[in-house]
């Protein structure tokens, strides 16, 4: 089952690694076990596994977890093992967290809150925008025939770089760049000068890039420097070689089918969210403090430069 992704619509991949017990551990503690604390307990469903101080560990349980963990058939075992384990931590600190009233603090109470809210919220637009179809072969050849860039005529570009902070950058490092002929003179001159940096190398096609940058490099010679500047670090980049990188339509199709995919759900949840909003009578207070968008752009986050639309199907890498 493809599910939305509510959370990031509104935040704008998750990856799960297969077993991350000990964050797992407390992490769903605040989002799933102190909402039961203070009344009378109910008894969970399913097969006990375990118990812990008189309250039961399911297997119902166990196999969320194992769903959400991601794990591969061959490391369910294993997984399982160590996951039970996990939920036996969960309980004795939930079961410590009900006697200290942990679950009456008000930062626990609104996180909970906000939990229930973002799950709910989630399993609506599930049902709502859950069915859309899947692309036609038709359409899958048509976006790798509009998008030479990304496939046919893709292009990989090799790159040196030195990795400076961003503090180093100044009109005289500018100045040494525009006068070196190669990357290791830039080097000698922080050398030179002790200005600390590290040497990588790096790879990237035309399809993990957005087509302003990837046409900006392509009209660079080869050995051409320049610098991008990452908030506390730079890199002072050299080309190093330019070559073509296609695939065909057999290779690229079930990525295209999937991007394709979910642009068609993140436009069905856009509508969604658009249709509510028209209907809805919202009101915004502390005008002065803030300026909320129109009704129309809030119901769809605003993309950075080289968000996943903009690039394509290099938005799945």
């Amino acid at each position: 089952m493809n599910h939305f992704d509510l959370a990031a619509l509104i935040r704008n991949s998750k990856k799960n690694a297969p077993v991350r017990l000990a964050c797992a551990g407390l992490v769903v503690l605040v989002a799933a076990g102190l909402s039961a604390c203070g009344g009378e307990k109910a008894k969970k469903p399913g097969q006990a596994l375990a118990s812990v101080n008189g309250e039961e560990v399911t297997i119902l349980q166990l196999n969320e977890e194992l769903q959400r963990s991601g794990a591969q058939p061959a490391q369910q075992a294993t997984a399982s093992k160590q996951l039970l384990e996990a939920l036996i931590d969960r309980q004795l600190l939930q079961s410590e967290a009900a006697k200290d009233k942990t679950d009456r603090d008000p930062k626990v109470m609104q996180a909970i809150e906000r939990a229930k809210a973002l799950i709910v919220a989630q399993a609506y637009m599930q049902k709502r925008v859950g069915n859309v179809a899947k692309p036609a072969a038709a359409e899958v050849e048509d976006y790798f025939n509009k998008n030479p860039g990304f496939f046919s005529q893709r292009k990989q570009f090799d790159m040196r770089e030195l990795i400076v902070g961003s503090a180093d950058v100044n009109d005289e490092l500018k100045a040494a760049m525009d006068a070196a002929k190669s990357l290791e003179e830039v080097a000698a001159w922080l050398d030179a000068h002790k200005v600390k940096f590290t040497r990588t190398q790096l790879s990237r096609t035309s399809a993990d890039l957005a087509p302003e940058l990837s046409g900006k490099l392509l009209a660079m010679p080869k050995g051409q420097l320049f610098i991008i500047k990452e908030g506390e670090r730079s890199m002072l980049i050299s080309i190093a070689e330019i070559k073509d990188a296609p695939v065909t339509l057999e290779v690229a199709k079930g990525q295209i089918e999937q991007f394709l995919f979910n642009k068609r759900n993140k436009e069905a949840a856009d509508a969604e969210l658009a249709r509510l909003r028209a209907a809805a009578k919202i009101e915004y207070f502390n005008k002065g403090e803030a300026a909320p968008a129109p009704a129309a752009a809030a119901a769809k986050p605003a993309a950075p430069a080289a968000d996943s639309n903009a690039r394509g199907v290099a938005g799945l890498k």
